[in-house]
């Protein structure tokens, strides 16, 4: 069993309750694996792996709205290191950006005075990290340095903002939900602000168009709910204002990119979901509700699949996986009729009341396979997706295609004992959804997969306020070993928490009471006294409850037995300071008086006893007398047992047998000590009364004091007794020197004075009505004081010492706080926490730890095998399986810290690494003559990457979605953008039936019909080829470039189409179009101008030119750009993973043929040793008639091989 260690000094901290309605948006899953999450004014930091608070930050005024982690984005090292950074606005306009491991505050930004609206890090240029973009209401946007608080820009807007999305594959494209419609920015920079008011566009809600009340044609067959709001939903977006009868977006609840496709968006209504095109601004996709089903609150796009996390008004998380388009035997013809979201899981819903609501829900950005809920009442609900493989038995009947999942990780088979490697994120779970004209891979390895939801952590928060608290004993040298820092706390629904303050996490949730607890007191370390009573009757008599909890084992009894019906209430209880005697205050009724260790009533209190008003017992007793009288007694019964001759050597036995007696309990059933107690009457005067065993006495009476009114609470520790009144005076008693001095603190009602522990400490805590105070009774002066309104915005419920030198105060916003002596309320120092269970999260090291931990998680090659003595991650079993490749290590490691940019740099790296090293065995093998060429591999580089897919992937993913634009569109300005992009992919047939569908009375229909006849007859002579191309060449001159490149593409000429388009700035478009049209010699032309666009100062995105270049296979160049960008851990790994995939060996061979041709036969061989399969041949041709290799240069292959060399 683990040695338990008493941890002395307790961290300050915050026991959080309920949420505010404010705090409903104020959560957010950081790429640093933590959850940040507001209530109140403070701002919780949780660990959903182990389900615990780390750290509770603390310094807004007002309650937090909105909180955000800086995306980790960027390349990390000492320099730039791995930090917990957050941003957090609330209510009164205020943001403040946390260095979060200490709990200190970065910068304080203010703008104007009412909540912030919407806050993003912006994340996509190498220049700076630290850019903060905030929407301050009503209607202005600010860009912040969110690391020295300057404000860089600002730019006001007509309407009122409601929120913000950004376009994640293109970060000058940015969409706000306004309260009129929606405003697309296209020219989004952090150095200037948009130059322009943006695209209005107004969306007309679906309800209200007219197409919904047409009655159905009565021969069809009626469509079910979600069909039927599709064939309502046509026309959704309008550049006019819609009429007066068209209700406008009034309820959208929220509007995103999806992060999975682009230039597609969501909008979200209560009952539906519409997926946008943005290029046709067209709705491609519904999710609808049926009329029974829950309304959706929230909605998160994955980025990793076309799925959609929703959640629902009841509290349940569904997901939604977009089902395959690639055309099924009985579906065909409608399969391509709209993008169809299936629901693929869900999770249990919660029980909603009028105080417990479902707020918001957040996912894991790094797997996309963990949510979390956060309910109003303060609670965290885990949840984590599982995939289940295997034919699923439960309802073939429902339709859905099966999800499968992938064979491989990485593009190397998954091992036998890599099953764990499935769970790790939602891309290792489920496969690609397939699009139009893909074949199902061949099915022998594919398995089905069925994805559930399953609970894994659950924190809650303290109920609903008033509190009463009361500390367990202080710590002392006898119970040092055994010691829990305990705190109980009386809830208004009778029950009683145990919180352990050195973890901050509950220890019991005792239901105790029916009524709502008023006060406590410990009788010992393991039990205590606590009493409610309920509401008065018409006599103003209550029921009062008293019971006795012994917490190992939980058991309450009545401590009062039968009595408690009908009596007046009870005011207070104190137990002596020994814990033996009971005093019970009622509020018109003589006090009671119990022994605590018989459970027995000692006096009931005459009739004519005076009201008590205050009461305290004497920390003085006779115990120590009593015991040495007794020890006394004892010894000299041993001694006389005990023969003279074996004196010596008992003595010591029988000491600590004696010893060991008196410790067992501090208070032994055998001796009564007698004790004090002091009360005041309603007259102010002091009464002193002796206990001793059963009898009572009555002592002297002290006249009251004329400067009192009348007296609230006592305090007494050693020789000082302290008074305070219902008028703010404290009165002190020094009882050796018999002095009294009065104060007038001017703060009206003291309700509690307390002192602190220990020996000799003479703090003394005082609580009024409005705040708090600590005293020094030794020199009688004021150490600290809070005041409601002046430095917090909360107020003071209830108060005790929880150390000699922290306070523990509840308080109306629902939470606890543990504070330093001084009370000024602060987020604590992560490191000094402790935590129950270990926390995985690198960011919480210092810098040059984490990197550490880094590369040993990547690399041991000094040890062979893969050791893992350091933590307790989950995934240790899978890092720790040495049949890894260097590449699933380096990828595995990236997200496992959370680490965006080498998540992205490792996913573009392994595939292409993959596929260039098959393309390259597959000319190696047909070189040799043998006819098993395999196929290349069926994974492609998921969609969300876009311009870095492979060719032929995105050619068919763009016609897929022109197919779906097709079907969709409504007016004459769509079928015009889809000939347009039918025309530009080469698709001509379909693109003259567009334009010959154009009505006579357009205007354009002559242009049209032209455009027809012109697409039809181009021939490929050489004249009209000539005459195109300079009609283009002078369209583009003159400004009309799309036109001009439309025209360069009849006539096969996309590569200039592509230069014009990168001469006039249009490079996303050009990238696009070089995907689409070009073969890969002129594509990877276009792509490296646009890589070294990417890399000029002005731009600045060397990562993306760099991901850019890995997709064209330039791995010279990008291992070059890695190293003098002083990447070099990536640069390393990445020359390691192309030396082992040998897409490097070319080099190696063409440097031994350059040897060969100088006549270095060996240093030829050297070289061509390292170049693989092809080399072999070199080494055969090389040594031909010589009987074979040469051995010594066999040997050489551990030479260290440097970049140099190979270029």
């Amino acid at each position: 069993m683990i040695p338990y260690t008493v941890n002395i000094k307790l961290a300050a901290r915050t026991l959080t309750g309920t949420l505010n309605l404010q705090n409903k948006t104020a959560v957010d899953w950081g790429w640093q694996g933590l959850i940040a999450q507001g209530c109140h004014s403070s701002i919780l930091i949780i660990d959903p792996k182990t389900a615990q608070t780390i750290q509770v930050l603390e310094r807004h005024k007002a309650n937090v709205v909105k909180v955000k982690w800086s995306r980790e984005n960027y390349y990390h090292n000492l320099s730039s290191p791995y930090c917990l950074r957050l941003a957090s606005g609330d209510a009164s306009g205020k943001i403040i950006v946390w260095d979060v491991v200490s709990g200190t505050a970065h910068c304080e930004i203010q703008e104007h005075s009412k909540p912030i609206q919407d806050l993003e890090w912006l994340w996509n240029q190498d220049a700076s990290r630290d850019l903060l973009l905030a929407i301050h209401p009503p209607n202005y946007i600010v860009l912040w340095n969110g690391d020295t608080g300057t404000k860089l820009w600002k730019k006001s807007y007509a309407e009122n903002i409601l929120s913000f999305s950004f376009d994640p594959f293109d970060p000058s494209n940015m969409a706000l939900l306004t309260s009129e419609g929606i405003v697309f920015i296209t020219d989004f920079s952090h150095s200037k602000p948009p130059s322009s008011a943006g695209k209005k566009v107004y969306i007309a809600s679906p309800h209200a168009s007219p197409a919904h009340t047409k009655p159905a044609p009565a021969a069809a067959p009626a469509p079910t709910g979600a069909k039927k709001a599709l064939n309502k939903v046509k026309v959704l977006i309008t550049n006019e204002k819609p009429t007066a009868e068209a209700v406008t977006l009034n309820d959208c609840l929220q509007l995103s990119y999806l992060p999975s496709k682009r230039n597609h968006m969501l909008l979200l209504y209560p009952r539906e979901i519409l997926i946008l095109d943005l290029e046709l601004s067209q709705t491609v996709g519904v999710v609808a509700i049926e009329r029974s089903g829950v309304p959706f609150t929230q909605v998160i796009p994955c980025a990793q699949r076309d799925a959609l996390y929703c959640l629902h008004e009841n509290g349940c998380i569904t997901l939604r996986v977009c089902r395959s388009t690639s055309a099924q035997e009985e579906a065909a013809e409608q399969s391509i009729q709209e993008l169809v979201y299936d629901l693929r899981s869900q999770c249990d819903a919660i029980r909603v009341t009028k105080t417990v609501r479902p707020y918001r829900m957040v996912i894991c950005p790094v797997n996309e396979n963990k949510a979390a809920l956060m309910v109003s009442d303060g609670r965290v609900m885990l949840w984590e997706l599982k995939a289940h493989t295997g034919r699923s038995v439960s309802n073939p009947s429902s339709g859905l295609s099966p999800l499968y999942s992938p064979v491989s990780f990485c593009g190397a088979p998954l091992g036998p004992n890599q099953k764990r490697i499935q769970d790790l994120s939602l891309n290792s779970m489920i496969s690609q959804t397939l699009i139009a004209g893909e074949a199902l891979p061949p099915s022998s390895n594919q398995q089905e997969v069925q994805l559930k939801f399953l609970l894994t952590g659950l924190l809650s928060g303290l109920p609903l306020p008033p509190f009463a608290i009361r500390m367990c004993p202080p710590l002392t040298t006898k119970n040092i070993n055994h010691y829990q820092p305990l705190l109980a706390a009386g809830t208004s629904n009778g029950s009683v928490l145990v919180y352990n303050l050195t973890s901050g996490l509950l220890h019991k949730d005792l239901s105790v009471h029916s009524c709502e607890v008023r006060g406590l007191e410990w009788v010992s370390l393991t039990s205590f006294l606590s009493f409610a009573t309920s509401s008065p009757n018409n006599m103003g008599l209550v029921r009062n409850e008293l019971q006795h909890v012994d917490l190992p084992t939980g058991r309450c009894f009545a401590f009062r037995g039968e009595r408690g019906n009908d009596e007046p209430p009870i005011e207070m209880i104190k137990v002596s300071h020994l814990k033996q005697y009971l005093v019970v205050v009622f509020r018109d009724k003589p006090l009671e008086l119990w022994d605590i260790r018989t459970g027995t009533l000692l006096r009931e209190m005459a009739k004519n006893f005076p009201t008590v008003t205050a009461l305290e017992w004497s920390p003085s007793h006779n115990l120590k007398s009593l015991k040495k009288k007794q020890m006394a007694a004892r010894e000299a019964m041993a001694r006389q047992t005990v023969s003279d001759a074996e004196q010596s050597s008992v003595e010591s036995s029988v000491i600590s047998l004696l010893q060991d007696a008196e410790s067992k309990s501090e208070t032994s059933q055998a001796i009564s000590a007698r004790e004090h107690f002091v009360f005041t009457d309603t007259d102010g005067q002091v009464y002193h009364i002796t206990v001793e065993g059963n009898t009572v006495k009555d002592g002297a009476r002290i006249p009251p004091d004329g400067s009192m009114g009348s007296i609230a609470c006592i305090a007494w520790k050693g020789d000082t007794l302290v008074l305070g009144d219902v008028d703010g005076n404290l009165n002190f008693w020094d009882l050796k020197a018999r002095l009294s001095r009065g104060i007038p603190t001017h703060r009206g009602w003291v309700k509690k004075i307390r002192f602190a522990p220990g020996k000799g400490n003479q703090k003394l805590l005082v609580m009024y009505t409005d705040g708090a105070e600590v005293w020094d009774t030794k020199d009688v002066q004021m150490v600290s004081s809070m005041r409601f309104g002046r430095n917090v915005n909360y107020r003071i419920l209830d108060i005790d010492w929880c150390t000699s030198d922290k306070v523990v105060l509840a308080s109306d916003d629902g939470c606890i706080r543990v504070l330093e002596m001084a009370m000024k309320s602060a987020s604590y120092r992560m490191d000094e926490q402790d935590l129950t269970d270990p926390v995985w999260c690198p960011y919480l090291l210092l810098p040059r730890a984490a990197l550490t931990l880094k590369a040993f998680l990547l690399l041991q090659p000094w040890s062979g095998t893969f050791t893992m003595d350091i933590t307790q991650v989950d995934m240790k079993s899978v890092l720790q399986d040495s049949e890894l490749s260097l590449l699933q290590r380096c990828l595995l490691v990236s997200r496992l810290f959370g680490d965006e940019s080498d998540l992205n740099f490792w996913t573009v790296t392994s595939h292409y690494l993959q596929l260039f090293a098959q393309a390259r065995q597959l000319s190696v093998t047909s070189e040799g003559g043998s006819d098993e060429t395999q196929p290349p591999s069926q994974n492609h580089l998921d969609i969300c990457h876009d311009i870095l897919c492979e060719s032929s992937y995105f050619q068919k993913f763009q016609l897929d979605r022109v197919h779906l634009q097709e079907v969709k569109r409504s007016s004459y300005e769509h079928t015009k953008k889809c000939a347009d992009q039918l025309l530009l992919l080469g698709q001509t047939d379909r693109a003259v039936q567009l334009l010959l569908e154009t009505s006579a009375d357009n205007p354009s229909y002559y242009c049209d019909s032209l455009k027809a006849c012109l697409v039809t007859t181009i021939t490929s002579s050489g004249p009209s080829q000539s005459t195109i191309k300079l009609v283009a060449t002078n369209m583009i001159a003159n400004g009309k470039l799309a036109e001009g490149v439309q025209l360069l593409c009849l006539i096969d000429k996309a590569a200039d189409a592509c230069r014009y388009l990168q001469t006039y700035g249009e490079w996303n478009r050009a990238a696009w179009l070089a995907k689409v049209r070009l073969n890969p010699a002129e594509g990877s032309d276009v792509l490296k101008r646009w890589a070294e666009h990417l890399c000029s100062p002005q731009v600045n995105q060397k990562s993306k030119a760099i991901l850019v270049l890995l997709s064209l296979g330039c791995f010279y160049k990008v291992g070059e750009m890695l190293h003098s960008m002083r990447y070099f851990d990536r640069a390393a790994l990445f020359i390691e993973a192309c030396l082992k995939s040998g897409v490097m060996e070319a080099a190696f061979l063409d440097y031994a043929r350059l040897l060969r041709s100088l006549g270095l036969r060996e240093g030829a061989a050297l070289w061509a040793s390292r170049a693989g399969s092809a080399g072999e041949q070199l080494m055969e041709e090389l040594f031909q008639g010589e009987g074979g290799v040469p051995e010594a240069v066999l040997g050489e292959d551990e030479v260290e091989v440097g970049l140099e060399s190979t270029e």
